[in-house]
């Protein structure tokens, strides 16, 4: 006998006139039609497909054991609700092995934050599965306000309110259109994060879109006690008063960038090293500074670490146009803006600080102070987690030949070594750069010892943080990606019950 075909049908944001035809006829030819529900409350997918289901169809409501965090379950919330979706998927497949044919009902789409996918996950590779899209919530409220969300180039972000504050207020600072979902209890600091990232005024609240009960309102004016589940965000690209310029907020690639405006008087540029990555090791005159500067300016990842708040306008770009970032900055100050541009670790080791002083060469720049506040460079904190091991005389290369030739660093490495000094490596490989490790390593091995200590720090002072400790003849290439950093040992560097270290003085 044949097994049941399973498919997961969008019914859409509420309006039964918003299903698509080929949901509508899977409904109705639908031996059994399965859809989730709160507990003591109506499915709401199942009100919007009412008068499509077949009065002999068998009906599956699969009721949530919990729809907060709060729960007895030994597993907590995710234990609770993984449970549930196990029982629920043996219940359909029950079916599915007797040759029903299963249509499990989505509100929305089946794929856009629905439990529709945690069904597929289970069932999809046993028996034929089918999704059919269906109209999205967002889609439904952006039709309500009637408010253009995102043009052309503009950049769309659908977020969810859960997100904590300061990731929210980044990322709707980051983006031209944003979709917030999932309010309700999350609402005042979804509310707040919107100021912070200078969005509220634009930011429409909707509430059952499609739905009889559909109202929309300013989110500045709504009654935080009121939202209910069935609501979300809509922060357009347009505003009311026209365009949102993003000539200030978007990537930039050049100093034409910044558009013309009356200047105040050049102002200070600052640029800042923010540390290898916890909070705990940004300085506090770097912390200081931040929360002062209108802008920050910087490679995406790193100002992306910076807190977003009202007032606070961010550029973020990629990691090869460092000239061209801090032209930008420099044109910023120029005007008078208070400009901050970040460096992971400390921005004058291989980071930002070189590249503004090389921009500011420029005799369009001679008005600008630049000022270089230090922070906690990635040798230093390696070289911390394995204990000691730069405290005598070292020296730092970067194995990019990004911007110089591979045989000056070849030529410097042969100097480092055959002075026996440490050595602490950057940059030891990419992407496209995964045979200079091995090259070095050959270079080293002329003029030092096989059993040479190495230290090997992975993601340090972040959660996914590794720390090995090898020899140079037993250092293996293939480890070593862009997120390492080596300290090569000089030949007094030694390895004890308290760590890796080097001593300071000579014999």
């Amino acid at each position: 006998m044949r097994t049941g075909r399973f498919a997961g049908v969008g019914v859409g944001p509420g309006d039964p006139e918003l299903i698509t035809r080929k949901a509508a006829r899977l409904i109705a030819q639908a031996d059994v039609v399965a859809y989730h529900a709160a507990a003591g409350k109506r499915s709401n997918a199942r009100r919007i497909a009412a008068d499509l289901i077949p009065a002999d169809a068998v009906e599956e409501e699969l009721t949530y054991p919990v729809t907060t965090g709060t729960t007895t379950h030994p597993g907590g919330y995710a234990g609770a609700i993984a449970e549930f979706y196990e029982a629920s998927a043996a219940r359909l497949a029950a079916h599915l092995d007797a040759g029903r044919d299963v249509v499990l009902l989505a509100e929305g789409d089946p794929l856009f934050y629905g439990s529709y996918m945690y069904m597929h996950d289970r069932l999809a590779a046993r028996y034929e599965a089918e999704v059919v899209p269906g109209v999205p919530a967002f889609l439904a409220a952006t039709a309500t306000v009637a408010s253009p969300l995102v043009r052309q180039t503009d950049v769309l972000t659908v977020l969810p309110g859960t997100l904590p504050e300061p990731e929210l207020a980044r990322r709707l600072a980051d983006t031209d259109g944003a979709v917030i979902m999932k309010l309700g209890r999350t609402f005042p600091a979804v509310r707040r994060a919107l100021v912070e990232a200078g969005r509220l005024d634009h930011a429409l609240y909707v509430e059952r879109a499609s739905m009889p009960e559909e109202q929309w309102r300013p989110v500045a004016e709504v009654d935080p006690a009121s939202v209910p589940y069935f609501s979300l965000i809509v922060v357009t690209g347009d505003t009311r008063n026209g365009r949102r310029s993003r000539d200030l907020a978007a990537p930039a690639t050049s100093a034409s960038a910044v558009p013309p405006m009356p200047s105040r008087g050049a102002a200070e540029l600052l640029v800042v090293g923010l540390g290898p990555g916890p909070e705990g090791w940004i300085t506090p005159e770097a912390s200081a500074a931040l929360a002062e500067v209108d802008h920050v300016v910087g490679y995406g990842p790193y100002v992306a670490r910076v807190p977003q708040r009202a007032g606070l306008t961010r550029h973020a770009s990629g990691n090869t146009v460092e000239v061209d970032r801090a032209r930008l900055a420099l044109d910023l100050a120029c005007r008078g803006e208070r400009v901050a541009v970040v460096s992971g670790g400390d921005a004058g080791v291989f980071g930002m600080a070189a590249a503004v002083f090389e921009a500011a060469e420029d005799p369009a720049y001679a008005a600008v102070p630049v000022r270089v506040l230090p922070g906690v460079s990635a040798v230093q904190a390696v070289a911390a987690r394995a204990g000691a091991p730069v405290g005598a005389d070292f020296a730092v290369v970067s194995l990019s030949d990004r911007l110089k030739p591979w045989e000056v660093v070849e030529r410097r490495l042969r100097a480092i070594a055959e002075a026996d000094l440490v050595l602490a490596v950057y940059n030891p490989a990419s992407r496209s750069r995964t045979d200079q490790v091995a090259v070095a390593r050959a270079v080293l091995l002329e003029h030092r010892s096989p059993e040479t200590v190495v230290v090997v720090g992975r993601d340090v002072g972040r959660a996914e943080e590794s720390l090995t400790v090898t020899t140079l003849g037993e250092l293996d290439p293939a480890t070593i990606d862009m997120k390492c950093l080596l300290i090569v040992g000089a030949s007094s560097t030694r390895v004890s019950a308290a760590g890796v270290w080097t001593p300071r003085y000579v014999r």
